[in-house]
């Protein structure tokens, strides 16, 4: 069994942490290249962790996504040095013993995963990496009378046409990041759903749930230029009008280990 370690970088508490898990495992081990070169060692490019049976990351919320943008459809499991950690739910005292774990079930063949459903965002003759909380569409500048037009059909059919300073469309993963600090609601992990909410909007309408497999279209318009943000990473401008389309992207992100505790990690952010 092949395990790949990405540990959050300029943190040696993760490095050191990333190294025990090399040494106590009984699994081949590779850590990203950057952690091993703290290290004095040789290690791989995270996109190269896409061929390991599983992928451990080491930090907050924000390691784990660019880890799963890197290998899904990979397992990932989420070891959390971050306050909140949603997305990670294995703490560092037991970090060696759950990969430990994972590495006697994978021999077994015994391989069970939770699933979560990213978004994909694609226009005319581009699309973005798959999402695991949230597509932002968004003007060039937020605040007053600036933003974009917007329309958005779901399923072909109209929702909402505003004025805003953009749109999101969140997974209920991602309903507890920016959906949220935008005023959209919370939604449970288990529940299948795409979350629209506006930002800003001069003729808002109420956040949607819509179905999980929904085909939604975002027209922008009004504007100089937009751009088209996944995860706060990866951004695409897009010059209007213009369509943005999103969807359920193909692959989940496939989780290892402990299941995510979603009320244990809410009563942080209290």
């Amino acid at each position: 069994m092949h395990v790949g370690v990405v540990a959050q970088q300029d943190n040696p508490r993760a490095a050191e942490l990333a190294d025990r898990i090399r040494r106590n495992v009984d699994a081949s081990v590779s850590l990203d290249a950057a952690t091993a070169e703290s290290l004095d060692r040789e290690g791989m490019a995270v996109g190269a962790f896409v061929d390991c049976d599983l992928v451990v990351s080491i930090g907050g919320d924000g390691t784990f996504l660019f880890a799963a943008r890197e290998v899904t459809p990979t397992p990932v499991m989420g070891v959390n040095l971050g306050e909140v950690g949603f997305l990670n739910a294995v703490s560092p005292g037991e970090a060696v013993e759950v990969v430990q774990r994972e590495v006697k079930r994978f021999e077994r063949g015994d391989r069970t995963y939770q699933e979560l459903p990213q978004v994909q965002a694609e226009g005319d003759g581009w699309s973005l990496p798959a999402a695991v909380n949230e597509v932002s569409i968004l003007g060039p500048q937020r605040g007053r009378n600036n933003g974009v037009g917007i329309e958005v059909r779901v399923d072909g059919q109209l929702y909402s046409g505003s004025r805003a300073d953009g749109v999101l469309v969140s997974t209920p993963t991602g309903s507890t990041a920016y959906n949220l600090s935008e005023g959209g609601p919370l939604v449970h992990p288990d529940v299948a759903t795409l979350v629209v909410t506006e930002m800003c909007a001069e003729g808002p309408m109420p956040s949607l749930a819509a179905p999980l497999d929904a085909d939604i279209v975002v027209r922008v318009e009004e504007a100089d230029h937009a751009f088209v943000v996944a995860d706060g990473r990866t951004r695409q401008r897009v010059d209007p009008p213009t369509n943005v389309r999103l969807r359920r992207a193909d692959d989940p992100v496939r989780i290892a280990g402990p299941p995510l505790e979603f009320f244990t990690a809410l009563g942080k952010l209290a």
